[in-house]
């Protein structure tokens, strides 16, 4: 049988060879007799496999390859249930605590609302003082989800000198202790206390609208919400309710409910700060990100070890 991998989007791939064999690859575009003969899938965060496509798969398919460190697009259970294996590429840490933490100092600082102000010509010989921002210095660092990436925030968040709350399912004393990070198991406490809260959870069925109008209105006044995490972790139009009725002083968001829909109230809120899930956008990320998947591919058709399977 020839080995052969299905694209679910175009990719811009070099060949690949495994066991002196160059692999050979197909492109999805609707019609699922295309898997026919194919052995792996490489697909993205952006493209859903759903129970259903699952169901439509043949035998042959043994790996889903996704490009992408969250894996709420694939039905898990449905692919564990056929035998197939999911990898993923969670090397994209860094990077994203780059973004969250761009999002903390823009929000705070009402850099949208300023750059606005400037581009529309408006800046003569004073600032704005409806956009004036909040200190981010010295502050009080709330988050939600302390893996890899809510750690990595925190790391940054200690060269300004912040104070670090964090949540999560449970505590881990080896990492907050390096980082000088309080564990709440109240979520509803932390948000409290809380200048500033970052989402860094990954989305499940338990975490989906953890940020629902009950807990953004647990938060402080005027602090600040981020999320790089997932879209449907926030309830987006209790956060534009929440915004509009003064209650946050901003909100940077770099991941939406309906990608790529956006919320039409976050749009016109001069004090949300948004982009366009670019949290792993960086040559260096991508090209880390396509790389893992990629080992994960050659590593399946020379029947080694996956590097990243995640069931």
């Amino acid at each position: 049988m020839t080995s052969t991998f299905v694209l679910i989007r175009p990719l811009p791939l070099p060949p690949l060879t495994a066991n002196g064999e160059t692999l050979q690859t197909k492109l999805y575009e609707g019609d699922p007799s295309v898997f026919e003969g194919a052995q792996a899938i490489l697909t993205t965060v952006l493209d859903p496999i759903d129970a259903t496509l699952i169901a439509q798969l043949p035998d042959s398919i043994k790996l889903i390859a996704s490009i992408g460190v969250g894996y709420d697009h694939i039905d898990l259970e449905a692919a564990s249930a056929r035998g197939i294996s999911v990898t993923t590429t969670p090397v994209v840490t860094e990077d994203t605590a780059d973004l969250a933490f761009l999002l903390i100092l823009a929000a705070s600082r009402q850099l949208t609302a300023n750059e606005r102000f400037l581009r529309e010509g408006q800046w003569s010989d004073t600032q704005p003082v409806g956009a004036l921002g909040k200190t981010v210095h010295g502050t009080r660092l709330g988050i939600i989800g302390f893996g890899e990436i809510g750690q990595a925030v925190a790391r940054r968040a200690r060269a300004f000198n912040m104070e670090i709350l964090y949540h999560g399912p449970n505590p881990k004393p080896e990492a907050a202790a390096a980082l000088e990070a309080t564990f709440y198991a109240d979520l509803d406490a932390m948000l409290g206390e809380a200048d500033i809260v970052s989402i860094n959870c990954p989305l499940n069925e338990s975490t989906r609208h953890i940020m629902n109008a009950e807990r953004i209105s647990a938060m402080k006044p005027d602090a600040v919400l981020i999320n790089t995490g997932r879209g449907p972790l926030v309830d987006e139009q209790a956060l534009v309710d929440a915004m509009k009725g003064g209650h946050l002083a901003a909100a940077g968001l770099d991941v939406y409910e309906d990608e790529p829909k956006v919320n039409p109230g976050l749009l016109t809120l001069p004090n949300v700060t948004l982009a366009p899930h670019i949290g792993s956008a960086t040559a260096q990320c991508r090209g880390a990100m396509v790389g893992c998947a990629i080992k994960n591919i050659l590593a399946f058709f020379e029947e080694r070890d996956l590097l990243t399977k995640i069931n």
